[in-house]
């Protein structure tokens, strides 16, 4: 317990080439940010809390596009110590911090994405389309918890696309996947798919594109993933219904034209 506790708390060797490729490319992947000891420690806790919290009971056959993509279950942070002390791992949220070239990060709010054996695309998407935030300063980390193939469905990203602002208003949606496919296409955005290794993970930013494969395996793709933002953010007046969502559940208490500061949204690291 000690040595994943400190393997959640302790720095992160965070070289400049990295940082810049993010600033480039919109997202980076970076080796070893966490042990495969820390991930088998937490994982089952998080796979538990998956399946307790998951309200999805359609087969998979019945589901539309977004509901063949992956079970989706946020804050687990609040139903379980042991998660919470995987989300509130100052390692992975200084990365976040130096990645966006800020001093704090909040948590806005966590997420588990389990792509089930059989599950279909993840829809070409940006994530801030949800997110009510006045500035680009917000970053996901996507950690896998098992080794992820290429078959499972990594996600896949289009490279440089957060400059690219035609297609922010889709919903993750086939009409997303359709539309943001050719435009990106036409634009020469490389796609960018590997395989994630045990202990690697990727950080991107709000608006970078990204989508996944569907998962061609036998087992789920379990990923566990944080969402950064900066600790200085200012609520934007929400652009759309899932926006306004958004505000009510992850910021309660803020309104439009404020600094975050719900009690849902604790400073994370402080540089």
């Amino acid at each position: 317990m000690t040595v994943t506790r400190t393997d959640l708390e302790s720095n992160y060797s965070l070289d400049r080439y990295a940082i810049a490729r993010f600033a480039e490319h919109g997202f980076v992947k970076l080796k070893n940010v966490l042990s495969p000891e820390t991930i088998t420690q937490y994982e089952p806790e998080i796979t538990g809390k998956v399946i307790e919290l998951n309200t999805q009971d359609l087969p998979l056959e019945e589901r539309d596009t977004y509901g063949k993509a992956f079970l989706q279950v946020m804050n687990l942070w609040q139903d379980s110590e042991r998660v919470l002390e995987f989300v509130s791992s100052p390692r992975l949220a200084r990365v976040a911090a130096q990645l966006l070239g800020v001093r704090s990060v909040r948590l806005y709010h966590d997420q588990a994405l389990y792509k089930e054996s059989g599950g279909g695309v993840t829809p070409w998407h940006a994530d801030q389309y949800y997110w009510p935030f006045a500035t680009d300063r917000c970053v996901t980390v996507w950690i896998p918890l098992q080794e992820t193939p290429l078959e499972m469905g990594p996600l896949a990203f289009a490279s440089g696309s957060h400059t690219f602002e035609h297609g922010r208003d889709l919903p993750i949606s086939d009409e997303s996947e359709r539309v943001l496919q050719e435009a990106l296409a036409e634009q020469s955005f490389p796609e960018v798919v590997e395989p994630y290794e045990l202990g690697e993970v990727s950080y991107h930013l709000g608006w970078t594109f990204h989508h996944a494969a569907p998962n061609g395996t036998d087992v789920p793709r379990r990923v566990m993933t944080i969402i950064y933002v900066d600790a200085a953010m200012e609520i934007a007046p929400p652009a759309n219904n899932f926006q306004e969502a958004d505000l009510a559940a992850w910021l309660p208490g803020n309104a439009a034209g404020e600094t975050i500061s719900s009690p849902l949204n604790p400073v994370l690291y402080s540089g």
